[in-house]
């Protein structure tokens, strides 16, 4: 029996999903990383020259970006990259506070002198930015580093279910592409120095309830220094202005 003949709509629509999911992830990865940032008008045929493909597929993979939030479509406009929603970012940090300070204090005992090693080498590369190349700090590389930092100290714990909660948390400040180091770079510096008070603790054996209760608490600083910066940048406070400091 021969070969069933594959009909004109397979062999036309087959290529046609192929480029409009390369369109998709080229434009997600920039947004994401924040090189398209806020604000940013999405002009169909020239991300189509840049990717060499028609308009067709960039269209498509607009309407999944705007499925998901990272694009707005206004009439007159057209797409743009949506803004970052502060209050979705103020409940993403307290929850990211809550369960990444469980995590790290339960990883705590697991946590090796190579483990130590490993995040005073990330920890000293993002003194490096601060010190070396203020002029040039940028916060999405250093919030890039800021993760791995962290993940270095709560990847070993114990509870699939919590663990799963931070990188839930940590995925989806990623989504929102809020890096708060953009708002209050000044918080970068203090956020090093609270980063080897942790490693100082654990590598010292202190009790789980300190550790947890100073993760919380270098969490909590980054959101209440967005917080403020919201407060402050906005002539009625923004849409946190009934939020208190945690």
């Amino acid at each position: 029996m021969s070969a069933p003949t594959r009909t004109v709509a397979a062999t036309a629509t087959t290529p046609s999903l192929s480029k409009s999911q390369l369109a998709y992830e080229w434009l997600h990865a920039r947004i994401v990383a924040g090189a398209l940032a806020p604000g940013a008008r999405l002009v169909l045929a020239q991300v189509a020259a840049e990717l060499d493909v028609s308009v067709v597929p960039v269209r498509e993979a607009v309407r999944r970006l705007e499925a998901e939030g990272l694009v707005t479509f206004e009439k007159n406009i057209g797409a743009t990259v949506s803004g970052i929603d502060p209050v979705e970012y103020l409940y993403t940090m307290q929850t990211l506070s809550l369960v990444e300070g469980a995590a790290t204090a339960l990883s705590a005992p697991a946590v090796g002198p190579s483990d130590l090693a490993a995040a005073r080498e990330i920890n000293a590369r993002m003194r490096t930015m601060l010190v070396d190349f203020p002029e040039k700090f940028d916060p999405v590389q250093f919030t890039r580093l800021n993760h791995e930092f962290h993940s270095v100290l709560f990847e070993h714990c114990p509870n699939p279910h919590i663990l799963d909660l931070v990188h839930r948390g940590w995925n989806r400040l990623t989504a929102l592409r809020g890096s708060t180091f953009s708002f209050v770079p000044e918080r970068a510096g203090e956020s090093v120095e609270e980063h080897e008070r942790i490693l100082k603790l654990i590598e010292s054996g202190a009790g789980s309830e300190q550790i947890e209760k100073v993760a919380r608490e270098h969490r909590a600083a980054t959101l209440n220094a967005y917080l403020e910066y919201s407060r402050s940048s906005a002539p009625d406070g923004g849409p946190l202005a009934s939020f208190v400091t945690l």
